[in-house]
């Protein structure tokens, strides 16, 4: 909270207000059970004591969060107005950052209080505020790696052929929850012609032999995010062009990884997996950004993507996916966790990149 208190004022805010979501967590380990219309926000300020307005009713559970004794709890009861309770905490001709999902409705409730007020999100002002992780949160990451590879070395082993995509997904959802996930985010399942869409949902297509099949999941384990993405073959018999564009792929995510080092611009990730996917001829199949950010939640700053010129620094974690997806026939997808290292890189998944075959 100190930090962030710092990072603030030096980017010219007269504070934070932090509501219920992945920051609250972060920044004082409140989640409240149920997200509701009773406004619950944390209040960061210079020179000021960190403070919690919570609902009167919540009040016990916040008291028992990990971060309780660094705050000021102030509650407020139903039939008050709980923007006169946390109204007199803010400046009211400031500038504050807001947590990116903070409600319109208590936006709205602080701007009628305090009309001089104004807000902007903390991703565009602070976006790098959760990027770099310390020790605990790369075991915490890494943990969720091993984890999320646990869960593909175990979906190797089930039937696919003659199966829908949803039985699949819910293979996929149970090996990662077996394996230690308390959170399952994504279990996406795209065979044959719905693999050429990246975020295609588990549908009721039945898989059939012949089939490609793009597998991309993950969830929350110990607060932090698994995602990765491998690409199979159902049966032995894989056709030229899904070998070739699988080892582009490969190629591609293997290049940009050994890559990573500190002082490599964001964009520079980005650009150099998309030149290997053109100059094999597949540049324009090649159609999102080469990565995002990870941490309490599976997207998040920093982006790889065209644009982003933000060097990398030791403790960014973010995904490194590049795909190929041709419309109505197949896609391929590689994706792994990494963390950016003094030397490197440093991976969170660890399964074989080879296209798998499963049956």
């Amino acid at each position: 909270m100190a930090r962030a208190t710092a990072e603030a004022t030096a980017a010219g805010l007269a504070g934070l207000v932090v509501a219920p979501g992945p920051d609250l967590a972060y920044l004082c380990g409140y989640s409240p059970t149920a997200i509701t219309e009773r406004l619950t926000a944390l209040v960061l300020a210079a020179g000021r004591e960190p403070t919690l307005v919570v609902p009167k009713l919540e009040r016990p559970d916040a008291e028992k969060a990990v971060g309780a004794p660094a705050v000021r709890l102030l509650d407020w009861s139903d039939g008050e107005d709980p923007f006169a309770t946390a109204g007199p905490l803010l400046d009211p001709a400031g500038r504050y950052g807001v947590s990116d999902n903070t409600w319109a409705l208590h936006l709205l409730g602080f701007q009628a209080a305090l009309p001089g007020i104004s807000f902007t999100s903390l991703t565009d002002s602070l976006p790098m505020l959760r990027a770099v992780k310390d020790t605990e949160e790369l075991e915490r990451l890494a943990s969720a790696g091993g984890a999320a590879d646990a869960a593909y070395r175990g979906i190797l082993e089930v039937p696919f052929a003659g199966r829908r995509e949803t039985d699949v997904a819910a293979d996929l959802g149970a090996l990662l929850i077996q394996y230690g996930h308390s959170q399952v985010d994504f279990t996406v399942v795209g065979s044959g012609p719905n693999g050429a869409d990246p975020h295609h949902e588990a549908g009721e297509r039945v898989i059939r032999t012949g089939d490609t099949v793009v597998l991309d999941f993950g969830g929350l384990k110990d607060g932090y995010g698994s995602d990765t993405t491998r690409t199979v073959h159902v049966g032995p018999d894989v056709p030229d062009e899904v070998r070739t564009v699988h080892e582009l792929v490969r190629l591609a995510q293997q290049t940009a990884f050994e890559a990573v080092r500190p002082g490599v611009g964001c964009q520079e990730i980005d650009r150099i997996a998309r030149r290997v996917i053109t100059e094999g001829g597949y540049g324009e199949y090649f159609i999102h950004r080469t990565g995002h950010g990870i941490g309490t939640t599976t997207h998040e700053p920093p982006y790889l993507v065209e644009g982003e010129e933000r060097p990398l620094v030791p403790g960014m974690c973010f995904s490194i996916e590049p795909g190929i997806y041709l419309p109505g026939r197949f896609g391929v997808r590689i994706e792994d966790i990494v963390t950016v290292t003094p030397a490197g890189g440093r991976r969170f998944n660890n399964t074989p990149h080879e296209l798998g075959i499963v049956a």
